[in-house]
């Protein structure tokens, strides 16, 4: 044979043995659903033959005796076996009835064995050698023999007659080939039925195989074989245990690697994993079955990994175990590192929050307990805390701040002043402006000689440790930081670094608030400079007042009392815009300018319309020079108060309008035109308003930092404003300031407030004298003497020549030099004496020194010299001028002096 032959041979032996062979599960099973289909069809076709063969002889032999009974009881059997020809009576009626059931033969036999009748003709009158004993006594006998046509079943029975003797036989024969087979009928119903399960077995198969494809995802028995051997491979060569557990705990697989990191036994399989030796928690994790994500538990050397996931309907799981001895110091040391990393932001974070010194220091405690120490405290230097520069080289520092996990620790409390005496390691740290550290408190000598008893209580407590910190900021040494362990482990000396970043972050806070603070105290003073310190006692009005600082820093809210010719008052409330010094120095120029513009008496509109101008040419000079920072914005409210009329005339700028409280209690909020703020106006004209509250009333004037509030619309501040105010009927003026500040105030105040509260008076009518002043000189003498006979019901007859001087002057010149109508008004106001001449002129007298060569020209001059001030202010109807004197002052003395001076 070839080589051609001898491959086409292995090729067709390969194939026959693929045959043999079949490659698939499914094809596998099909194969033995085959077998057993074929052996169940067999065994069922073998068993029926066999029942059929046995039913077949049973029948047989029924159908030959109940023909044998029938022969030998029909009517005239026994008649013809007695008769003298039995064979001829017999003979055609044994072949009908043989004909009719399909028996074999009927035969007749005489009681010794001679045959009557027989299908063949030529057995009559044979003997039979066949005993019958058994029939002639009355029983049937069946017996089965073998026959030419096959088996057969012969039935015999005996014939009596009626007095019971046996007369003759009837054997009848039938072959059991002619009973009906069953088989014949059940045998394609087997057929047709194994072919079914053929099929449906198929279909199995076929189902199966689908199946296990869409499980193996097409992979054959080959590549289901290699990728079995690849993943045991890869099973037992990966670095991380396996075992695989059915659901009751009974261990199944293990590789190589779990069975080195749990030192399990070579049988391991099959044993449950409570009994392998492992550690009761493992085992029983392991044996539980419920999942689990990398729990730690120590095995042996070992510190394992262990995930464990539920598999399977039956409860089985998967456990895989990781090594993580070395990996765990790792993570600690990351987790310490990230740990720092965390606080140190945080410590950016949450330190220096506000521009406050000591909330500063607090966060930083705050900060570093509990996670860097258990206590921590901090100390200043008690220019810091003024806002000052720290100077010299004094170990005295005021305690700040403390911070722990408990409150009752034997440390120094805030505001404690602490000196550290040279040795001390917190004093080492200050002189080298580098962190210490201290181990173990217990054995710190030099910690220990600061405060003996103090110490040894802080170590009892169970403080352990210290690392000491300076807190420095452009090279100055501002404080230090100490921070104590207890609870936690000792510091180390790694822990000095993020102590340090701590601090570092910590003092450009402390700095940074400590020159907001010197800022804040020079705007501060600055502002309180500017506001009135104390306001004067006039008998027109009964003042109280408050002004409140915004908690972020100064502000611009201003308020005054200026006293006016005339016993008046002017009442002012201004608001500039902004924060800080800019808006301190603009207040305190706008106040010296309303100052001035009231020492011209100007009307409120017309001193409002003037501010505006001031406002607008500041603003314009500020950006000539390129300043951003303008007065636009600010506001004033401007009212004047006369006593003698009860007149109050009021003008506003952008300037929330008063509220008016009556005798009685009742609030309102009087309607007051309002303008353009200061510096917006553009020229528009100023309107006024004028009120004539009643003697006792309140006027209440503020800026709207006291009705406004972030949160709070202002129609509900002067709500809460109306209601206090009402509240407080009857109430001083010190505590009507002191209960609205507390009613309205809210946490975290974003502006300053200014409240000025007035209470009206009346100057009472007979403290008044008015004259109406004829345009004739002659009338000089009668007026003179009517203010004279006045000035003495008073009770001043030591003022009356001078007096009578200045009103002569004032008079004459009135009449003289001005127009009509022409009066003159005396006013009695505590210790001052008014005097006051008007007429139509708008003209205004001005003051100079005559020289010796003049007649005149010294009337005013004496007018300045007697009066304590004068002045000129103008009205609708014209001018006034007015002279004010000193009710103590004697003079008569002072003109004398003064007319000494002149010779």
């Amino acid at each position: 044979m070839g080589k051609f032959g001898r491959y086409v041979h292995s090729l067709a032996g390969r194939r026959l043995l693929s045959l043999r062979k079949p490659r698939s599960v499914a094809g596998q099973f099909f194969l033995l659903q085959l077998v057993v289909v074929l052996l169940i069809v067999a065994t069922a076709v073998l068993a029926l033959v066999i029942q059929d063969r046995s039913r077949a002889i049973e029948e047989a032999g029924d159908r030959s005796l109940v023909a044998a009974e029938s022969f030998a009881n029909a009517p005239g059997t026994a008649e013809a076996m007695k008769s003298d020809d039995p064979t001829a009576a017999l003979q055609p009626q044994a072949e009908t009835v043989r004909k009719k059931t399909g028996v074999d033969y009927v035969v007749a036999l005489s009681p010794y064995g001679f045959r009557w009748t027989h299908p063949d003709p030529d057995q009559i009158g044979k003997h039979v050698s066949t005993s019958y004993g058994q029939a002639l006594e009355g029983e049937p006998q069946q017996t089965t023999f073998d026959s030419s046509l096959g088996k057969a079943v012969d039935s015999t029975v005996a014939v009596f007659d009626e007095r019971g003797t046996a007369v003759g036989l009837v054997t009848v024969g039938v072959t059991v080939g002619k009973v009906t087979s069953v088989v014949q009928h059940q045998l394609p119903v087997i057929l047709a039925s194994g072919g079914v399960a053929l099929l449906l077995a198929a279909g199995g198969s076929a189902l199966v195989s689908g199946r296990l494809r869409r499980q193996t995802r097409g992979l054959g028995p080959v590549e289901m074989t290699r990728m079995y051997e690849h993943h045991d491979a890869v099973l037992h060569a990966v670095r991380e245990g396996v075992i695989i557990l059915d659901g009751d705990g009974t261990l199944l697989l293990a590789n190589d690697e779990a069975r080195r990191l749990l030192a399990l036994p070579p049988e391991a399989e099959g044993r449950p994993v409570t009994g392998l030796g492992l550690s009761p928690a493992l085992a029983g994790l392991l044996g539980s079955g419920r999942a689990a994500t990398d729990q730690v538990f120590l095995a042996g050397d070992n510190l394992l990994a262990v995930n464990v996931r539920p598999v399977g309907p039956k409860g089985g799981s998967v456990a895989t175990l990781r090594d993580t001895t070395e990996l765990r110091a790792l993570a600690g040391r990351a987790d310490v590192a990230g740990g720092r990393l965390q606080l140190l932001y945080e410590a950016s974070t949450r330190i220096g929050t506000t521009l406050d010194i000591r909330r500063t220091a607090e966060e930083l405690t705050e900060v570093a307990v509990p996670r860097f120490a258990d206590f921590a405290t901090v100390e200043l230097v008690e220019p810091v805390l003024q806002g000052g520069e720290p100077t010299g080289a004094s170990t005295a520092m005021r305690r700040v701040a403390v911070a722990g996990i408990r409150e009752d620790a034997p440390l120094h409390q805030v505001g404690a002043l602490v000196r550290y005496l040279p040795g001390n390691p917190v004093a080492t740290g200050m002189t080298t402006g580098r962190p210490v550290l201290v181990e173990r408190l217990a054995t710190a000598d030099g910690w220990k000689a600061q405060d003996p008893e103090r110490t040894r209580k802080v170590v009892e407590y169970g403080i352990h440790s210290m690392i000491s910190v300076p807190l420095q900021a452009r090279g100055q040494l501002l404080g230090v930081v100490e921070f104590w362990r207890s609870r936690q482990d000792p510091f180390e000396p790694d822990d000095l670094s993020p102590a340090e970043e701590l601090a570092a972050r910590a003092a450009v806070c402390i700095d940074n608030a400590r020159r907001y603070t010197r800022e804040h105290n020079t705007a501060v003073t600055l502002q309180r400079s500017l506001l009135p310190s104390a306001l004067p006692e006039l008998s027109a009005l009964e003042v109280g007042h408050r002004y409140l600082p915004t908690q972020a820093g100064v502000g611009g809210d201003w308020y005054d009392v200026i006293p006016l010719p005339g016993a008046r008052v002017a009442l002012v409330v201004g608001d500039v815009v902004g924060h800080g010094l800019h808006a301190a120095a603009t207040m305190g120029r706008l106040r010296t300018a309303v100052h001035n513009f009231a020492a011209l008496d100007l009307p409120p509109d017309e001193l409002l319309a003037h501010l505006d101008e001031l406002v607008t040419r500041i603003d314009q000079d500020a950006a000539a020079e390129g300043k951003i920072e303008a007065v636009t914005g600010a506001t004033c409210l401007y009212a004047v108060y006369d006593p003698v009329s009860g007149r109050c005339v009021l003008a506003r700028a952008g300037h929330p309008g008063p509220a008016l409280v009556s005798p009685d209690g009742s609030v309102t909020f009087p309607d007051i035109p309002v303008a353009p703020p200061l510096g917006v106006g553009g020229g528009l004209p100023v309107e006024t308003a004028v009120l004539r509250p009643a003697a006792g009333s309140r006027l209440v004037l503020y800026t709207d930092g006291l009705v406004e509030a972030r949160g709070r619309d202002i129609d509900i501040g002067l709500g809460m404003l109306r209601q206090v105010l009402a509240d407080t009927h009857g109430a001083t003026l010190d505590d009507t300031c002191q209960a609205v500040l507390d009613a309205m105030l809210c946490t975290g105040q974003s502006d300053d407030i200014a409240l000025l509260v007035a209470r009206t008076r009346l100057l009472p009518p007979d403290q008044v004298a008015e004259w109406d002043v004829p345009d004739d000189p002659a009338a000089v003498p009668r007026i003179r003497g009517e203010a004279t006979l006045r000035l003495e019901s008073w009770g001043l007859g030591e003022a009356t020549f001078t007096t009578e001087l200045i009103l002569s002057e004032l008079v004459t010149n009135a009449i003289r030099y001005g127009k009509t109508p022409i009066s003159l008004r005396l006013l009695r106001d505590g210790d001052s004496l008014i005097c006051e001449v008007g007429d139509g002129s708008s003209t205004s007298p001005h003051l100079r020194r005559a020289t010796s060569t003049d007649e005149g020209g010294r009337g005013l001059f004496l007018v300045a010299q007697l009066s304590r001030r004068w002045g000129t202010r103008y009205n609708d109807r014209g001018k006034i001028i007015w002279a004010e004197q000193a009710l103590d002052a004697g003079a008569a003395g002072d003109l004398s002096g003064l007319l000494m001076a002149d010779l």
